[in-house]
């Protein structure tokens, strides 16, 4: 059920919003400033969830006339603006916490917020796992960037709990904003790395190199029927990747024959490389050539 993209992002968004309710009552119970970041952390996985769910159906649009290469780089657009959240969450949190430290601050109940985190975490764990699951088998940058948005609420929320204990057994309060700025620092890292990938492909940034190795593996592999290739050129588009270039064939080789070879090719590379658009372009050889 929560093994596809939608279901994975169902299972998100339910259990983001349960995590929020939750940080929500116990941080203004107890009144700790660090708990209440994560809940706003976690208002922003919401968000992020929610333009997940949306970018993949968008994304799983077929392609049309005014998209004839398909609609998979709204899952970039959607990553990017996951990071941009991510900023904001930890901007936010960062400017919380100064003005507690100025301020002054007292935490009460700590024993909740201990618990609600350690809780927390462990969803989190497993949660983030899930999503990154899903996403390498549906090759899904959004889900990706989700993934990587919930595991950093295992390391933040680590280090609240952290906190907390401290706070528990040392009576320092001064602590909670303290821990809070630190988590904010470590999310605002995870932003720019959430970030890269969406603007690679928006950019059109050429595959992985091995991606691309097995690309030129296949090619290679049919050596005996074309004398070499070039001008290969690949992109990612959420999702789906593109890929074209030019093969060399003797020039005895009739049209039909080419064609038939530039049909296993891509057949080859498509059973590889899922979700693969591949267009060759055959020409004949300038010089002397073999099959």
């Amino acid at each position: 059920m929560f093994s596809t993209k939608t279901g994975a992002t169902k299972l998100l968004i339910g259990v983001v919003v349960s995590l929020i309710i939750f940080k929500v009552l116990v941080g203004w119970r107890t009144g700790s400033i660090s708990i209440l970041a994560q809940a706003a952390d976690s208002l922003l996985d919401l968000f992020a969830g929610i333009i997940t769910f949306s970018a993949i159906r968008i994304a799983a649009k077929p392609a049309d006339a005014e998209h004839p290469y398909g609609h998979g780089k709204v899952e970039d657009i959607a990553g990017i603006v996951q990071g941009i959240l991510i900023f904001v969450a930890g901007g936010v949190i960062i400017y919380s916490a100064i003005g507690r430290i100025i301020k002054g601050s007292s935490i009460e109940l700590t024993e909740a917020g201990i618990a609600m985190m350690a809780v927390s975490i462990v969803v989190s764990i497993f949660l983030s796992r899930h999503l990154l699951s899903v996403s390498r088998i549906s090759s899904s940058v959004a889900l990706e960037a989700n993934a990587h948005n919930i595991a950093t609420d295992v390391y933040s929320a680590s280090a609240v709990l952290a906190g907390l204990a401290i706070v528990q057994f040392t009576g320092l309060n001064i602590i909670d904003p303290v821990i809070a700025i630190g988590v904010a620092i470590y999310i605002l890292k995870v932003a720019f790395n959430t970030i890269r990938k969406p603007i690679s492909g928006l950019l059109d940034e050429t595959l992985p190199i091995s991606q691309q190795a097995v690309i030129e593996d296949s090619l290679r592999k049919h050596s005996h029927e074309v004398s070499g290739f070039h001008t290969l050129r690949t992109r990612r588009s959420g999702s789906q990747s593109f890929i074209d270039l030019h093969l060399v064939m003797a020039r005895e080789i009739s049209l039909e024959q080419a064609h038939q070879i530039c049909d296993r090719i891509e057949s080859e590379i498509q059973s590889t490389l899922h979700e693969a658009s591949v267009t060759i372009h055959a020409e004949p050889c300038d010089g002397e050539c073999e099959q």
